[in-house]
């Protein structure tokens, strides 16, 4: 697999700023935006369903970003558009459906963050069994290791709940979703890749028309009229959808499948730390040393993949 396969066509010698920047640097954003995600989940619980706020996210970005890719997405072939819709629904309202809903049935919201972060060994183990894609074993032990991390840091939040037992395999149905979608993005060829902003604006307007058809199935799709359901939009729009799933496609564009998802190794800790600042939860010895556990196991898959690449 390719490790370098463009996520958009180049158009002119002009340096992009998703080139030139260091690639730990994106990272690091990566890891902030993309953790910003399960806190503003927490923090619209207060004020709406969660699947609610994940409809107005989905559809205020579809508005916001419209007059900027109309353009584009004249000029794009109805094939090269339905199959970058059919990865925006699996990488968008597969994993956010599959997560969010899980808890509001009743999993457990730490034992969903475990079944979440299985996503790097989900897509070592798509990339080797569908794609033939061999990894080295120092890979395989680094994503063990950073594993090992994000279970020390929820070790205190888990527990088994009173969820339906069909209810637990939706977390782990959602990370597979996402899984899948990074690596058929990963396989596209250039010239059926779109832009990021094109790209952004195909999956939020798919994932908007299925989490209508979930959550008008359970109740209305009317916003709440509060300042608190107006600054979970703001928050998930600007950070978790603009910012983490942005710098998601601009770093798979970067690096390969394998480190990308391993990246996501330090969101439950980022989490807790942006939990602690904002909604004053405890914030333990077992969780910073379980950050340290998953920065070493990232630290040996980067290692890894730059010698097997060497």
């Amino acid at each position: 697999m390719n490790s370098h396969t463009p996520l958009t066509c180049p158009s002119t010698s002009t340096p992009d700023w998703r080139q030139t920047l260091p690639l730990p640097l994106l990272e690091a954003a990566l890891i902030l935006t993309w953790s910003s995600g399960f806190v503003g989940a927490r923090f619209s619980m207060d004020y709406a369903p969660p699947l609610l706020v994940v409809f107005w996210r989905c559809v205020v970005v579809t508005l916001l970003l419209l007059p900027f890719v109309m353009r584009s997405l004249r000029r794009t072939s109805p094939a090269v558009l339905l199959k970058n819709a059919g990865i925006g629904l699996l990488a968008m309202a597969g994993y956010l459906a599959g997560v969010i809903q899980g808890i509001a049935l009743g999993v457990p919201a730490g034992l969903a963050a475990v079944f979440a972060n299985l996503l790097p060994m989900a897509v070592a183990l798509l990339a080797a069994g569908v794609l033939g894609q061999r990894l080295a074993w120092p890979v395989w032990a680094g994503m063990g290791v950073g594993l090992v991390g994000v279970v020390m840091v929820t070790l205190g939040a888990l527990a088994w709940g009173n969820a339906p037992l069909w209810a637990y395999g939706l977390p782990v149905l959602g990370t597979l979703s996402l899984a899948v979608a990074t690596l058929w993005q990963k396989q596209l060829p250039a010239a059926q890749s779109m832009d990021l902003l094109p790209n952004l604006w195909l999956q939020c307007a798919v994932s908007s028309i299925a989490f209508a058809l979930i959550e008008g199935s359970q109740g209305s799709l009317a916003p709440i009229p509060s300042t608190g359901f107006a600054l979970s939009i703001l928050w998930t729009v600007g950070l978790s959808t603009l910012g983490g799933y942005g710098l998601y496609w601009i770093c798979l564009r970067r690096a390969s499948a394998t480190r990308v998802a391993s990246i996501l190794y330090l969101c439950p800790p980022v989490t807790m730390l942006w939990a602690w600042a904002m909604f004053n939860e405890p914030l333990t010895w077992p969780m910073v040393s379980g950050m340290a556990v998953s920065g070493v196991g990232i630290w040996m898959v980067v290692r890894a993949e730059a010698r097997q690449s060497g």
